[in-house]
């Protein structure tokens, strides 16, 4: 049976390797492995995120929502050494990856990694980053959002990179009619990078 990378408990083999991201002029390197998403390195989308967007310096919690194996919420901590990033995904191997390639980096003290039922009911988040699990399907996804974007500080953002083709614009009517305020803030590569806020 084929595994996908929202799968909670992915059991194939690992085949674990090394790559290299440019990330905010820093040069990071990460292990990562079969089931997980974006096995191969940085995935295009993340990019642009991270390209079109300066690092959340006033930050102090931030949410990875579906971090992968942590290019976002290391990222962030290795840029940010006041931020505490809650690194959240349902996959138990992006979690071990993401758990160690913070501690590599150095800041494995500062990315909290969890599965979403074990962040505390009562944590709120600065800003939220993520690339969405677009492909768990339009119900899912908004499912998803609905339960996190309430975590967000009264004057926190939610920065969201998705694919034109896999709905960007229709998901940034359908979270502004949902009373999430979305502005498209950048657009490259076939990616829009949205920002949410309170309504």
């Amino acid at each position: 049976m084929t595994e996908h990378y929202f799968d909670s408990d992915p059991t194939g083999p690992e085949g674990r390797r090394d790559v290299t991201a440019e990330i905010w002029g820093r040069s990071l390197t990460f292990t990562t492995a079969a089931g997980v998403f974006a096995r191969g390195g940085l995935d295009k989308a993340t990019a642009v995120l991270m390209s079109s967007s300066e690092p959340p310096r006033e930050a102090r919690t931030v949410l990875d929502l579906g971090c992968g194996w942590g290019p976002i919420a290391v990222a962030v901590a290795v840029t940010v050494p006041a931020a505490t990033v809650h690194a959240v995904d349902t996959n138990a191997r992006a979690r071990d990856l993401t758990r160690s390639n913070a501690e590599r980096a150095g800041v494995g003290s500062r990315v909290v990694v969890a599965a979403p039922d074990e962040v505390p009911a009562s944590l709120v988040f600065d800003e939220i980053w993520s690339n969405p699990p677009i492909r768990i399907g339009k119900a899912a996804l908004h499912e998803l959002l609905l339960q996190w974007l309430p975590r967000l500080a009264p004057d926190g953002v939610a920065r969201l990179v998705v694919g034109k083709n896999l709905g960007a614009d229709s998901l940034q009517r359908w979270l502004t009619d949902q009373g999430w305020p979305t502005e498209r803030v950048a657009s490259a590569k076939g990616f829009r990078v949205l920002h949410v806020r309170r309504g």
